[in-house]
């Protein structure tokens, strides 16, 4: 009978270990795994002796349980190795197989209609070309099914016989770009795919293949990824449903608000993006040099907007503005799409009613698209379309609410007149009450110096944030001052130097008038609309504090 040594301190459990006492092992456990018939002898100290002794019976018995417990890991590793090497051989004899097989486009096959997935359902039954990028992609033994994205919509794609088992398939990865040739069919009765329709593939070519392994697509974008790796990686993630869904959205909104100011005469100009003027607020301004000169990223596009009326009547914008502002909020962005108008000859009632109306019938003609409707109710399956009249609201009788429900302002305070109505509070309101709220006639201090005082009580503007449940403020607008020396005032008031305002003042002189106007926020719109938590989601690439890439 052979010996095995083993010293808990010295030894280790490997197998360049020898069992010597020069290369004792660790355990007895493995000491017996190793040699099942050995005598074993452990290094421990009897008497004042440190040497290697017989082990005992109780430790011999615990020695051989954990030696089966090794057998049985040991077995399951050898099965499972075994198994790997044949699924191993399995997949090499099969890709040898699939190297010999050359896919081939049958010429006598009446030639194909190009098409976009979106008309597929006008061609059933006919020999169509596709191109798109595999969004989702099943092989199985002698079928393989591809879900083919075009931007336009989704098509399952059906692979059969040696298209199915070629080299060329089996080596395929998700976001691989393809020309696919085929015949649209309706789905057989129980199946199910994109459209109700799936396409008999007969010939396909690979345009671009995409990685596999470590730098596949599906390693790159996962859904509990860092959300910071998916903004550094922003150009992929658009690629999925729910942000290509927005993306979308976001074109059929913008589409109907063209059409809602085409619908009341209302004119488009594109005013500068690069000026010498504040809007709102001068911390709020990018600062850049100009040929030397000081000039800032607008803030928006009022200024020059009232500069048209005379000449063109009622305008609009839409375009990007900028602010500063280091906030982190939800609702924050350093560059939105900024949608803005200014009317002439009108009231206070007049901007309110336009304004409602406005986002109604935006709204109407977006729900009623077929494709963007779709699409929210898909992301906002509880969405329900905000109807006439909206909510009115005095900022005094704000104050009321909130006290009467125990919100506090930002001092941990009861709310009183002059405070900024904070967004978590406004929020609570909005949310709480549930509806599109008007909140009107803000204080003079906490608003803009171009915003007209209310006759009735100069203390307040005839200003309007028009306030969506789930997102807060959408919209704010109010009328602007018509009177010189008033508009002066508000210039004093606010320390700013009226010398280079020459243009926007001159309003005031060459015959003014009443006009009023207000500004909405794309991607506030959107995530209300969406039902998304950030309005990031609603950017195509989003810019805030420290985020300027890609």
């Amino acid at each position: 009978m052979s010996e095995i040594y083993v010293n808990p301190t010295t030894g280790v459990d490997t197998d360049s270990s020898k069992g010597t006492k020069e290369a004792p092992y660790k355990s007895p456990g493995f000491a017996l795994f190793k040699d099942p018939d050995a005598k074993v002898y452990t290094f421990k100290e009897v008497e004042g002796k440190a040497d290697y002794y017989e082990i005992s019976a109780s430790a011999l018995k615990k020695a051989k349980k954990i030696c089966e417990s090794l057998k049985r890991k040991a077995g399951k590793k050898k099965k499972l190795e075994a198994s790997k090497a044949e699924r191993e051989a399995d997949e090499s004899a099969k890709l040898m197989a699939a190297m010999k097989i050359t896919i081939t486009k049958d010429e006598s096959l009446p030639a194909p209609k190009k098409i976009k997935i979106r008309n597929i359902a006008q061609h059933i039954g006919e020999r169509v070309e596709i191109h798109g990028w595999i969004h989702r992609l099943r092989l199985q033994k002698g079928h393989a099914f591809i879900i083919l994205r075009d931007g336009t919509g989704f098509l399952q794609c059906v692979l059969t016989g040696e298209f199915a088992n070629a080299y060329q398939t089996l080596t395929l990865t998700v976001e691989s770009s393809l020309t696919v040739f085929g015949t649209i069919s309706k789905l057989p009765e129980g199946k199910s795919a994109p459209g109700g329709v799936e396409l008999i593939v007969d010939y396909y070519e690979v345009i671009g293949l995409a990685p596999s392994g470590k730098d596949s697509f599906t390693n790159k974008i996962q859904e509990d990824i860092d959300p910071n790796l998916l903004l550094d990686r922003r150009h992929l993630a658009l690629r999925g449903e729910t942000l290509s869904a927005v993306m979308k959205v976001r074109a059929a909104v913008l589409g109907s608000v063209r059409r809602f100011y085409q619908d009341e005469a209302i004119t488009e100009v594109t005013p500068p993006c690069m000026v010498q003027t504040q809007v709102e607020g001068g911390s709020t301004l990018f600062k850049m040099s100009y040929y030397g000169e000081e000039a800032f990223l607008t803030q928006s596009s009022q200024l020059y907007l009232e500069t048209c009326l005379p000449a063109l009547g009622d305008v609009y914008c839409i375009q990007e503005s900028f602010r500063a502002e280091k906030s982190h909020t939800r609702r924050h962005l350093s560059e939105y799409t900024h949608i803005e108008a200014e009317m002439a000859f009108i009231s206070f009632e007049d901007l309110l009613d336009h304004i409602e109306k406005l986002i109604v019938k935006v709204v109407d003609v977006v729900m009623k698209d077929p494709v963007a409707g779709a699409l929210v109710k898909q992301l906002n399956p509880g969405f329900v379309a905000p109807k006439l009249p909206f909510k009115r609201l005095q900022y005094v009788e704000a104050l009321d609410w909130l006290n009467e429900n125990g919100v506090q302002n930002e001092e941990g305070n009861p709310f009183k007149f002059g405070d900024d109505i904070a967004e978590a509070a406004e929020r609570k309101m909005t949310d709480t009450i549930g509806v599109p709220i008007l909140l009107t006639r803000f204080p003079v201090e906490i608003k803009s110096f171009y915003m007209k005082k209310c006759a009735d009580d100069p203390r307040v503007t005839e200003s309007v944030d028009l306030l969506m449940p789930t997102v807060g403020e959408i919209t704010g607008g109010s009328m602007r001052i018509s009177d010189k020396d008033e508009l002066l005032e508000g210039f004093k008031r606010e320390g700013i130097d009226p010398a280079g305002y020459y243009w926007f003042i001159d309003q005031r002189i060459y015959g003014t008038c009443a006009h009023g106007g207000y500004g909405l926020g794309t991607e506030r719109i959107l995530a209300w609309l969406c039902n998304r938590f950030t309005v990031k989601d609603c950017s195509l690439y989003p810019r805030f504090a420290g985020r300027c890439t890609p």
